[in-house]
């Protein structure tokens, strides 16, 4: 071999190489999730977002290896627009929010950025999509909100404690959401001759106890508990006062039963956490949310505290009993 031909094969040789080098250190592009906190407590919160962890590794998602989470909790409602802001300047693939508030600030914020929601409100009334099986625009995910729940929880208390005429509702005074929920029980309510009183407690200042003074001067012999980030801040305090004041009580999470609480009968909510990895993968995959059917969970449980029962003096009817999912004495 010649030794121009010599020094054209290194020279080649070396311009591949230096080729697939550059190429191998091209930075790989690492999809961003922003991760905005639900409306909760800390622990809460803290419990939704390894949820949504779990599931997403169960699609092969591990964070800070094939895909980063950029987590920014809600401490203070003000600070969301700044938050999605910050967000947005990051250029995250998806946006994950949890909050009906929150939801709504994320629409105004951007419409390019898809949107993965998990809410307790009625997104169509709500003018969040068009409708759930197509969304519309760049917002989908999951609706914990199911109607006929209302009825059924109702009926179960009445099969639980035959003599609840007059049932108290705890109301978060400063939701509307909170109020249209009272108006759909309220109608169940009538069906079974069942008087329901809102328990109202406002947000700034929340006197839970002045609420339960209440149901002594009204005589009411039940409880409904439904979502709210305000009560399950204070579950513990709200299913003592329950206990206290001998109130049989229905609510709309396990947590409380789990805190004391007598009664639930809800959506498997872990299941719907989890369940939300599936439309990030999806988005990060290319579909679009408009194409993406908001989802509503599929499983109920049915949860009792004996322990309470016996406390409120209530006995739990067999054929109850027998239909709960979890029982704990």
């Amino acid at each position: 071999m010649s030794v121009r031909r010599k020094l054209w094969s290194f020279a080649l040789a070396a311009l591949v190489f230096g080729i697939g080098s550059a190429g191998a250190q091209q930075p790989t592009s690492i999809p961003r999730l922003g991760y905005v906190s639900s409306a909760g407590g800390p622990q809460s919160t803290a419990k939704q977002l390894e949820l949504v962890r779990q599931g997403l590794r169960e699609l092969g998602y591990i964070e800070g290896k094939n895909i980063v989470i950029e987590y920014r909790p809600v401490e203070n409602l003000d600070r969301l627009p700044s938050i999605l802001s910050e967000l947005i300047q990051l250029k995250i693939d998806v946006l994950y929010v949890g909050s009906l508030t929150a939801i709504r600030a994320a629409k105004q914020a951007t419409t390019t950025i898809s949107i993965v929601m998990m809410t307790t409100a009625d997104p169509v009334a709500a003018g969040l999509i068009d409708s759930l099986a197509r969304p519309g625009g760049n917002i989908t995910g999951m609706t914990l909100l199911i109607r006929e729940l209302t009825g059924k929880q109702l009926e179960l208390l009445k099969e639980v404690v035959p003599a609840a005429s007059r049932v108290g509702f705890l109301l978060d005074a400063d939701s509307k959401p909170a109020t249209a929920r009272f108006r759909e029980y309220e109608a169940s309510a009538g069906r079974l001759k069942m008087i329901l009183l809102p328990l109202r407690v406002a947000r700034q200042k929340p006197d839970f106890r002045a609420a339960f003074q209440i149901t002594e001067k009204e005589r009411l012999n039940a409880l409904i508990i439904v979502r709210s980030s305000l009560f399950i801040d204070h579950r513990q305090q709200i299913t003592d006062l329950a206990i206290k004041h001998r109130l049989a009580s229905m609510t709309e999470l396990h947590d409380y039963v789990d805190a004391g609480g007598l009664m639930s009968y809800a959506p498997n909510t872990a299941d719907s956490y989890r369940r939300l990895a599936f439309y990030i993968d999806r988005i990060l995959k290319g579909a679009k949310p408009a194409d993406l059917p908001v989802e509503q969970p599929t499983k109920f449980e049915l949860a009792i505290n004996l322990k309470t029962a016996k406390q409120i003096g209530l006995t739990i009817p067999p054929n109850v009993l027998a239909r709960a999912d979890k029982v704990i004495r």
